[in-house]
């Protein structure tokens, strides 16, 4: 369309074969629908074009038809639509160009007095600093009373001075080479994070901003500041997000190239996993590292995976400092009223390579030589109030003025630190528990026999009448009851009387997963669902005590990435929780590697972050094929910062607490629902916190051997790290040919098999219930009992997976000899998918095993 006096090539496609210069100034009724007119109610065409074209072809692009609420979508028009939406006043504008100033001679100061460091600048996008104060500004003045904030690495120095509002001479001192306060390896300074308590003065109000430590792993950080805000909300009885919400900042090429970006961002909604709308921020660059966007995605914006849940998405131009003010406070406001996701993309770029040391004219030459043709948006924006009359040239060296000295005084101060403390960067204090902890002693996890016997009778009893249940319901009840008479707990009655005794102590627990209302398995059931009615449930545990913690048990989405990331975040808040995921089968962890690796195995080493998170990996070869057998448990023993050749002192009586303490985190493969219960009591007992890798039964959830005596969960009893021999080959030691150490289900089929073969005297089993930390003493003590047997690690395992590469070197170290393995031959499969060949591995597995 050619029409004289239209700017834009397209008005409409209906109306450009009628419409031309002539139907300009004709008046137009506008519907009710637009905001356009103001307190106006008819527009000539001209007039209509024009504020079209100011609201919709400027600074601002707004994608927000496809939002389904018409209320939101007629909220976010009023504000972008409506005349004078975008007006700044006098004293606005001034603060805009202060906080400019702030953000870009930082980023000088950064360059000039450490030009070769990499820090990951915000040169190109520093009106992301306006974007932020101005949503942390307006939360405050909404009721918000913390925001969790989520960062990529870059600008992430410049967000931690001028919205964290971290010590100048914190970061400054970040740059120097110092020995560290505490032992870990530390992390490096634009993965840091802290926390702050804010005044703001607009409000007169205290506002807690605290970014997240993160790797470098992106978007791993997405789903961890999600679940630490739902834990926030939580803590502080928030069941609407009035209180606590959560920021995350992203970068363009991984919003749309990272998977865990939608395991997050589909949470929005889920009714167990929501926040109540996250403020998501794309730090567009335009550009990933080297990758052009026509390279790096397959839609128009990197922002469009935003429209699977439905959230508005606000682009704005970063050097239109207004415009990211005005998008900002639209956004913040939005999340505040409909409790949705919105996402704002602000578009600048990045003055320098992916990192200062990087050279990008070798792959952008173009791109580049336009932008170092473009001025500063500080310098931008000074040109404009400058012409409006509001600031002049003194103001403006002022505040430069100003702002230097701050800097130049605490880059002084920062000379005198000496020793880096990891402690100062901790996003997450955990107030008054080590104080009050007594840091040598494990609490009991034992219950009284009233516990037991209170808990115990719950599970098993049916709910009222009127409430239908399925008659496997009624089955599987009625052979607990048969078992808590006889005294005796099966694996889902030791996890009842674990969670409920906690739940009991005030100790609030988080179970989810993909299946675990009922269990993958089908062994917990923890949640009945009413036959005759959709959607009636009657959740078992939620009524055991009239004043008990609450019991989050929800299933979650098809996502592990997402949901561990999310519960991982979730433990962080308090160390007066229970946090647990559990996967469907193990080895469905694979998906989120990147959290093991970067979050839970060395949270604490890199940001001296403590987590009490429990994994459930459901492990066992039993003919399942090679995606539902193994929870690749020789992964997490792999990552257990853990030096075999050093042997703790075997007679410190202190020796399992300090061997805890010093562990990244602790692998267990349980064969007992009492080991299970004082392993998870274990979790709380202790003066301190740490992630429990463990392997769970599936055969063994429903297996006769997976039994424990009621007086073994009693006070006095407690977590045994291995279980040694008792039958008939302990009582004649000197008699015993074969010594078998073993982890897991394994222990089912030496045990069936030493009886089928009457070889109880002859070999001795000790099943080795905590791989990591290494059970040295119990261990040699068992060696030591039986001088005349051969000594063996047995495992269902492949012989190049499983413990046996992590427990050889250990026992041969210990013994100070070489022992046997009896294992599946190694493969590059986990286990195989054809019965045959399982039957055939199983056979001589077995012939092995009573081999004397």
């Amino acid at each position: 369309m050619n029409v004289k006096g239209v700017e834009c090539q397209i008005v409409a496609r209906e109306l450009g074969t009628i419409l031309c210069e002539k139907h300009m100034d004709m008046v137009f009724e506008l519907p009710d629908r637009t905001f356009l007119g103001g307190n106006e109610t008819a527009l000539t065409l001209r007039e209509i074009i024009h504020r079209l074209e100011r609201v919709y072809c400027g600074s601002i692009g707004v994608e927000y038809m496809h939002v389904y609420d018409i209320d939101s979508l007629q909220f976010i028009r009023e504000r972008i639509e409506k005349p004078g939406a975008f007006d700044k006043t006098n004293e606005e504008k001034r603060l805009i160009m202060r906080r400019l100033t702030k953000a870009v001679f930082l980023e000088k100061y950064f360059a000039t007095k450490w030009p070769a460091e990499k820090r990951f600048g915000l040169e190109g996008g520093e009106s992301m600093i306006v974007m932020l104060e101005e949503i942390v500004d307006s939360s405050s003045r909404l009721g918000v009373e913390s925001i969790v904030i989520a960062m990529q690495h870059r600008g992430r120095l410049n967000m931690l001075v001028n919205v964290c509002r971290k010590q100048l001479t914190d970061i400054f001192a970040q740059f120097k080479p110092m020995e560290p306060k505490e032992p870990g390896s530390g992390d490096i300074k634009y993965h840091l994070g802290t926390y702050i308590h804010r005044f703001i003065r607009q409000t007169n109000k205290y506002i807690k901003v605290s970014m997240s430590a993160n790797p470098s792993h992106l978007e791993v950080v997405s789903p961890v500041v999600v679940g630490k805000a739902r834990a926030e909300q939580h803590w502080k009885g928030d069941s609407n997000g009035d209180k606590v919400m959560a920021i995350i900042i992203h970068g363009d090429a991984a919003f749309a190239g990272q998977g865990v970006v939608y395991e997050t961002a589909h949470l929005s909604n889920l009714p167990s996993f929501t926040t109540h709308g996250s403020i998501h921020i794309v730090c567009n660059n335009q550009i990933g590292y080297t990758t052009d966007p026509r390279f790096a995605r397959s839609s128009p914006y990197c922002s469009d995976v935003a429209k699977c849940v439905d959230a508005p998405v606000l682009h704005v131009n970063a050097d239109d400092a207004e415009a990211v003010a005005h998008v900002a406070r639209v956004a913040i406001e939005y999340r505040c009223k409909f409790k949705k996701d919105v996402v704002l993309d602000l578009v600048c770029y990045r003055r320098f390579g992916h990192s200062e040391e990087d050279e990008p004219m070798f792959t952008q030459p173009f791109m580049y030589k336009k932008i170092r043709t473009m001025e500063t948006v500080d310098k931008i924006y000074g040109a404009k109030l400058k012409a409006e009359g509001i600031i002049n040239d003194a103001d403006i060296k002022q505040w430069e003025k100003e702002y230097m000295d701050t800097l130049n005084k605490h880059f002084e101060l920062a000379k005198k630190i000496t020793k880096l403390s990891i402690m100062d960067w901790i996003d997450t204090p955990w107030t008054g528990f080590f104080e009050a902890t007594d840091p040598n002693k494990v609490q009991e996890t034992g219950i009284s026999d009233a516990t037991i016997s209170t808990i115990s009778q719950h599970f098993c009893k049916l709910p009222e009448s009127s409430f239908e249940i399925h008659k496997g319901i009624v089955r599987i009840l009625a052979n607990r009851e048969k078992m808590v008479k006889e005294g005796i707990a099966d694996w889902a009655m030791g996890e009842a009387l674990a969670y409920g005794s906690l739940l009991r102590d005030k100790i609030h627990i988080r179970l989810t997963g993909e299946d675990v209302e009922r269990g993958t398995m089908a062994h917990r059931h923890h949640v009945y669902h009413h036959q005759g009615v959709d959607g009636a449930t009657y959740r078992v545990l939620d009524t055991l005590y009239p004043d008990q913690a609450r019991y989050s048990l929800h299933n979650s989405s098809l996502s592990e990435f997402g949901i561990l990331g999310f519960e991982v975040g979730y433990s962080y808040s308090s160390p007066y929780l229970l946090t647990i995921w559990e996967a469907q089968y193990g080895d469905f962890a694979d998906t989120a590697q990147p959290v093991f690796d970067t979050f839970i195995a060395n949270g604490e080493s890199k940001w001296v972050c403590q987590s009490g998170l429990v994994v459930q990996l459901p492990h066992g070869i039993d003919g399942a094929g090679p995606e539902h057998s193994s929870a690749r448990i020789e992964r997490y023993l792999q990552q257990a910062d853990d030096d075999e050749d050093n042997i703790p002192d075997l007679d410190d009586k202190d020796m399992v607490l300090k061997q805890l303490r010093a562990a990244n985190w602790i692998v267990c493969n349980l064969t007992t629902p009492a080991n299970y219960f004082h392993m998870i009591r274990r979790q709380i007992a202790l003066p301190f916190r740490k992630p429990v890798i463990l392997m769970t039964p599936k055969v063994g959830l429903k297996h006769p051997y997976y039994r424990s005596k009621f007086e073994d969960f009693r006070i006095g009893t407690s977590f045994q790290r291995a279980i040694r021999e008792s039958g008939p080959a302990s009582k004649k030691p000197e008699g015993v040919k074969k010594l078998i150490f073993c982890s897991g289900k394994v222990a089912i089929t030496i045990s069936e098999l030493v009886k089928e073969k009457k070889l109880e005297d002859k070999i001795a089993m000790c099943r080795i219930e905590q791989l990591y930390p290494f059970p040295y003493d119990i261990v040699l003590k068992e060696y030591c009992r039986y001088e005349n047997a051969k000594v063996f690690f047995c495992q269902e395992e492949h012989k190049n997976q499983g413990p046996w590469p992590f427990v050889k070197v250990r026992l041969e170290n210990l013994f100070g000899k070489k022992i046997g393995c009896i294992s599946r031959p190694s493969s590059s499969a986990s286990a195989t998918g054809i019965k045959w060949v399982h039957a055939k591995e199983l056979k001589e597995l077995k012939e092995k095993i009573v081999m004397l």
